[in-house]
């Protein structure tokens, strides 16, 4: 195995800390923590065993909401969160070990995905919601799936060689600062 990516996420269920069933936290833990170290942790048992040594690269997805949490998404927030120190310990530990096995985090802000696009269409007011999802970023669009693929395959290739424990938001600027009033 030379390459993993930890693609894993739902906010199924999820809510405010006030409002948030303990079965839907354990849900959405399940999904994008557990999940995610478990991609991680056989991706690095895998690799330890290639050909010509102890090497490969693996990249979590995580989420802009791991650099700036939402409110009334905590579960979500809070795993993003998670899974970027996840990538960071499994680098240093995979360092310390002597592999050349590299681990990254990325923290992509708003993707227009077939999701985003059915989110949008199911509002009262599309054209609105579409504006609101174009407006969080200081860029005023959202990214598109080549933008987000592309990183990721820098990250595994081997121009990103020294690139190891980094957790690299790909959002727009939506997490660089306030954009004011």
């Amino acid at each position: 195995l030379d390459i993993a990516f930890a693609n894993a996420g739902i906010e199924s269920g999820d809510a405010s800390i006030e409002e948030i069933a303990p079965d839907a936290w354990a849900n959405v833990l399940a999904v994008n923590q557990t999940g995610v170290m478990l991609t991680v942790q056989h991706a690095v048992r895998l690799m330890k065993d290639n050909p010509g040594g102890a090497a490969g690269s693996i990249i979590v997805n995580s989420s802009m909401n791991a650099l700036r949490p939402l409110g009334n998404f905590v579960a979500y927030s809070t795993t993003k969160a998670a899974v970027v120190a996840l990538a960071k310990s499994a680098a240093v530990y995979c360092g310390q070990a002597g592999y050349r096995i590299r681990v990254n985090a990325i923290c992509p802000g708003v993707v227009e995905t077939d999701m985003i696009r059915n989110v949008i269409a199911r509002q009262p007011d599309a054209a609105a919601a579409r504006a609101m999802y174009e407006g969080m970023a200081p860029l005023r669009r959202m990214a598109q799936l080549d933008e987000i693929s592309g990183l990721v395959a820098y990250l595994a290739s081997d121009e990103a060689a020294f690139v190891t424990g980094a957790e690299i938001a790909i959002d727009g600027g939506t997490t660089a600062g306030m954009m004011g009033v």
